[in-house]
């Protein structure tokens, strides 16, 4: 038999009707002024909140508690600038016949391009990376509900950068392999998700956007 967890008492602060209310209320009022930013200032962010942010990010739920996943965080200039080379290679072809016209036409009011800048001004970059298993003294573990695991650690991540009072961008060149490549990763691990973390510039703007009303996303049974 497999060795298994201690059980230890949960403990939490049980709240009344009045205190969940506020605090849902404060938390969506807070959360729904995220946005996604792609004018970032240099301005250096201390390391201790990149530490608590990543650590916000790992206490996700993972299938069987595998937490299959690896935060790169980088900051050398170097790294940065060969990462946005071949971050805008990629962007390019996708802007210039990969994406669809549909494609295109949707992105259009939002301002992208293919060129990303942010992927060096930024302090630090966060790359995700998806454990398709784990290897223990060379013999493979499997992992389990990897994609949902990481996409929920991502989500962890985001509302972390957002409560930490900085921004970022949900960045997805595709194809990403030339993270791999570049961070030195194992074959076990393939990028995820590219997030730049930093301060907004004094200047930045973002499209004046509406999200879908309560009713439009949820539905009662």
């Amino acid at each position: 038999m497999a060795d298994s967890f201690p059980f230890i008492p949960y403990q939490r602060e049980i709240l009344s009707d009045e205190e969940m209310i506020t605090k849902s209320n404060a938390f969506y009022s807070y959360m729904d002024k995220r946005r996604s930013v792609r004018h970032f200032s240099d301005r250096p962010i201390p390391m201790e909140v990149i530490h608590k942010i990543i650590l916000t990010a790992s206490s996700a739920p993972s299938g069987a508690h595998k937490q299959p996943w690896t935060f790169c965080v980088v900051s050398d200039p170097t790294i940065k600038k060969a990462i946005r080379k071949a971050a805008e290679e990629e962007e390019y072809t996708s802007y210039n016949g990969r994406m669809s016209e549909e494609w295109l036409k949707d992105l259009a009011p939002l301002g992208t391009d293919w060129q990303k800048p942010f992927l060096e001004t930024a302090p630090y970059l966060i790359i995700l990376f998806r454990k398709s298993y784990d290897l223990e003294d060379g013999v493979k573990k499997k992992n389990y509900y990897v994609n949902e695991s990481v996409g929920i650690a991502a989500g962890f991540l985001i509302a972390a950068i957002h409560h930490a009072g900085l921004v970022t961008l949900t960045h997805t060149p595709s194809p990403m392999n030339f993270l791999q490549k570049i961070l030195n990763r194992p074959d076990n691990e393939r990028p995820f998700l590219l997030l730049p973390v930093g301060y907004p510039t004094a200047d930045a703007e973002v499209p004046d956007l509406e999200r879908k009303d309560l009713s439009e996303v949820t539905v009662f049974y």
